[in-house]
């Protein structure tokens, strides 16, 4: 298994609060044993970091970079006009406090995110971003497995077993609804 071997996949972010989005694109390179190298780059701070890890990433033979972004979202277009290297950007609602406690909205950002959405798609012609929705970090590591699979007929295989699982989860959810009813089912699901 080559992909198991060396990193296939960087994973950067703009800053140490991100890592809590950043993180479902790694557990799901993990589950797929996908080695990937994952680094705080800011785009903004350390402008000189992010021409060097472009070219580290070139070196280092990374099929993907997975860039993660809150507020103007600068490091997924940055990274991907320092290389070839094709990149998955995920837009990261800003949270104004990184102790926050999750139930607080009022410190999120007034944007909601859209903010760090616009900043990755709309980039200029000739630079391209992918980007998944707003702090779905699991989705790129996804759509990179995808990406892989186009070389590794192992991962195909496994990609292929992924969405059989969910199909069965899902149907395996609706029956138990049906057998409990909608109220039960979401007392006992969600509470």
């Amino acid at each position: 298994m080559a992909y198991s071997k060396k990193p296939l996949v960087g994973i950067i972010m703009g800053s140490s609060s991100d890592s809590r989005i950043m993180q479902g694109a790694s557990e799901i390179l993990d589950a797929f044993s996908v080695r990937h190298e994952d680094q705080i780059v800011s785009a903004h701070r350390t402008p000189a970091r992010l021409s060097e890890y472009a070219k580290h990433a070139e070196k280092m033979g990374f099929k993907i970079i997975i860039a993660g972004a809150g507020g103007a979202a600068h490091l997924p277009g940055m990274i991907a006009s320092h290389t070839v290297i094709p990149v998955i950007g995920v837009p990261i609602l800003v949270y104004n406090d990184k102790q926050l406690e999750k139930t607080d909205t009022s410190k999120f950002s007034a944007f909601g995110g859209l903010d760090s959405l616009l900043s990755i798609t709309e980039m200029p012609s000739g630079s391209p971003v992918v980007a998944v929705g707003v702090n779905k970090a699991a989705n790129a590591g996804i759509y990179a497995m995808k990406i892989l699979a186009n070389e590794f007929p192992e991962l195909k295989k496994k990609l292929v077993q992924h969405k059989l699982s969910q199909h069965d989860s899902v149907m395996k959810e609706s029956e138990q609804l049906k057998k409990e009813g909608l109220t039960k089912f979401a007392k006992r699901k969600f509470n």
